[in-house]
Parts: C-alpha cells; sequence; structure tokens
C-alpha cells in the first residue's frame, strides 16, 4: 500500500510547465494581493465562505455514541468513513454532471437545507427509530450522504476561489484563500468541542441509557450548520456577478481588505 503513491511519478513527464516566466518581486506581489482582497469581489463572498464554515458545527459526540450506545465496531466506523470519501468524489461529479448551471446561492441554499434534514435524523436514529433499517445502514444515510451534500458545495467554492486570484500571484493569492476557509472549519470543530460541556453526553452517561443531552447537543448543532444559509445573500449568484462585482470601481474598500487580512 505504501508503494500506491509511487506509481504517479511517471505521470510527472506528461505535465505542462511554461518555463522561463517572468516572475514579479516579493513586493510587487504583496501589494497586488493587498489590491485584490480590499475589491468587494473578494472580501464579500470570501467573508460567506469563513462564516459559512465556521457554522457547521458538528456533534462531537456521535462516534462515541456509535461505539458506545450501538456498539459499532471498529471495522463498522472505518465502512462510514470510506463511504463518506467515496460519496464525497460523486457530490463533486453530481456537481458537474446536474449542477454546474445552477446559481452558486441556490446550490448553498438547496444543499444546506438537505444538510439540515439529514442532521435531524440522527435524532430518530438516537430514539431508535430506523423504519425497520439497521442501525448500521441508517448512520450510513446520516453521515456518509452529509459529504456527499460537501462535495456538491466544494466546486462552486473552488471555482470562485480561483477567479478571484490576481494574475501573477496565483499560487500565494489561492493558497491564501483556501487557507481562510480551511481555518474556518479548525474553527468549528473548536466550538463542537466546546458545546459538549452544554449537556452530559459522556460515555458513563451514554451506558446508562440517558440520551436527553445527545438529542439536544444533535439538534443544536443542526440549526447552528443551518443557520449558514442566511448569509447566503454575500455570495454572488453567477461567475458572471463575480466578474461585474470585481470590475466595478466603487467597490473597492481597506477596511474590509485590512479585517481579510486580520481573519
Amino acid at each position: 500500500m505504501a508503494a500506491l503513491p509511487a506509481s504517479i511519478v511517471p505521470l510527472i513527464y506528461v505535465l505542462k510547465e511554461t518555463k522561463n516566466v517572468p516572475v514579479a518581486s516579493t513586493k510587487e506581489q504583496c501589494a497586488e494581493i493587498y489590491q485584490t482582497v480590499c475589491s468587494r469581489a473578494v472580501w464579500q463572498p470570501m467573508g460567506f465562505v469563513y462564516l459559512y464554515n465556521v457554522l457547521q458545527v458538528g456533534n462531537a459526540a456521535w462516534k462515541q455514541f456509535l461505539k458506545t450506545v450501538l456498539g459499532f465496531t471498529s471495522n463498522q466506523l472505518n465502512a462510514l468513513l470510506i463511504a463518506a470519501y467515496v460519496l464525497l468524489w460523486l457530490g463533486i461529479m453530481a456537481y458537474k454532471k446536474f449542477f454546474i448551471n445552477w446559481s452558486w446561492r441556490s446550490v448553498y441554499i438547496t444543499t444546506t437545507l438537505l444538510n439540515g434534514i439529514f442532521s435531524a435524523l440522527q435524532i430518530l436514529l438516537i430514539k431508535g427509530i430506523t423504519f425497520g433499517l439497521s442501525p448500521f445502514i441508517f448512520a450510513l444515510g446520516d453521515d456518509a450522504f452529509a459529504d456527499f451534500i460537501g462535495g456538491i458545495q466544494f466546486l462552486p467554492t473552488t471555482i470562485m476561489m480561483v477567479h478571484l486570484c490576481p494574475s501573477g500571484s496565483e499560487g500565494a493569492s489561492y493558497a491564501m484563500f483556501t487557507t481562510m476557509s480551511n481555518s474556518a472549519y479548525t474553527l468549528a470543530s473548536a466550538f463542537s468541542t466546546l458545546l459538549l460541556g452544554v449537556w452530559d453526553v459522556s460515555k458513563e452517561v451514554m451506558e446508562r441509557g440517558e440520551l436527553t443531552g445527545m438529542v439536544n447537543l444533535t439538534a443544536l448543532t443542526t440549526c447552528i450548520q443551518v443557520s449558514g444559509v442566511l448569509f447566503v445573500g454575500l455570495l454572488p449568484r453567477t461567475k458572471d456577478d463575480l466578474s461585474n462585482l470585481h470590475a466595478d470601481p466603487m467597490s473597492g474598500s481597506k477596511i474590509g481588505g485590512v479585517i481579510f487580512l486580520f481573519v
């Protein structure tokens, strides 16, 4: 298995590379990036991405519930993880095939509401209502399809980031945008850990069959995740809207740029 990554090494020779390209100085690149982030076409949609990702607070006690209460084995938990990765890829493919012509706002609104529904279904699993399905199959639908929805959201965000990168500083700009997005997920994970103290969802409580805290925590995190749809107005509808916003000479704001860099 460790040797499998080495199998892609021969493919390096088919990569196209433009040589002897003039490179701007570090000072010029920094100035260009600062001018870019001061544009409303950058800090407004990226502000949405940050706020939306921060609100994707999960139930940090969920895996413990699956193992302690439902008795899931390590193999079953790994199977859930594998299925989630497969459905994440299928979600990306589904966007390219079926949703590429949808507006970005429609994609986020629809997928956020669907994610809320799947998250709410976890409450049924906690209460033992699975409609005749095994707990593993029911949990597979809850967990894995959430990643399918995340895959649908992935491409619009990536396309938007690519269009925001200034010519000549694409690598640094894209790295900055993705770092901002990923840092929001990290903060959301920290928030999910903090929420464990709101209700008692410890292993000992679960073993006693007291699951009220799990129900409440799941309901709270679901509401927090769905609340991200309230900020969808910050997101341009399409690439054309983003280009128009970028071309507007009155759309710049140094305050917005400074806040973006601070975050």
